[in-house]
């Protein structure tokens, strides 16, 4: 399977924030977006997922049983900054909505509620309300939304935001076995995930855009 971002460049409002963005991933690569904040790995992300439209340039996926005309977000799962968990659900009716909602994608099974929430080391709190964990709870449980159905691809942004270093090796071992099992992870951070074979996109915005006016 393949995941390929062919001469993107997205706006914001009517400038141009990147152009001539290209790279192929391929099973179990994992590719770190990063660059100070505004130079456009929010919005890369955001166009790989199908949030966003880009402005030239296309996005695709490939695998031996993907339809041809099949979207490349349907292949992903996508952690932004903001959790997407209702605050009055418990977690464990957060987590069954996710798995209801995008159900598994070909080639492999998520977790059940209760397998993930152990996975993010939260087995115990499942049945409490998703507004009375901590901040560094719910960033776990949001990650947790990533187990309960199976996707190849992981696009996160800053996904160790608010957590401790416990927190931190947690993710990193989610991350390292998704690799591992043939999947694919793009991601922006300002801090080191500890995935040593993973590849670095540097973005620069604006400044990289124009850089012939200077």
């Amino acid at each position: 399977m393949r995941l390929i971002a062919e001469n993107l460049s997205a706006r914001r409002g009517e400038d141009l924030l990147f152009q001539g963005i290209s790279f192929a991933l391929e099973a179990g690569e994992c590719l770190i977006l990063t660059g100070r904040n505004g130079s456009g790995k929010s919005t890369l992300l955001r166009v790989i997922a199908g949030l966003l439209r880009q402005e030239t340039g296309k996005v695709t996926w490939h695998s031996a049983k993907a339809e041809s005309d099949m979207r490349a977000a349907e292949a992903c799962h996508y952690l932004g900054h903001r959790n997407a968990m209702k605050a009055e659900l418990t977690v464990a009716e957060n987590l069954s909505f996710w798995k209801s909602l995008f159900g598994d994608f070909e080639g492999g099974r998520g977790m059940s509620v209760g397998e993930a929430a152990e996975a993010v080391g939260l087995g115990g709190i499942a049945h409490l309300p998703f507004g009375y964990l901590s901040a560094g709870q719910q960033r776990r449980m949001a990650f947790a939304k990533l187990l309960v159905s199976h996707r190849p691809v992981w696009i996160l942004d800053e996904p160790t935001a608010a957590l401790d270093v416990t927190a931190e090796e947690v993710f990193t071992t989610l991350i390292k076995a998704h690799l591992a099992e043939g999947g694919i992870v793009l991601a922006a951070t300002h801090q080191p995930l500890g995935l040593e074979d993973a590849r670095e996109l540097k973005m620069v915005g604006f400044a990289g855009v124009m850089e012939e006016v200077w």
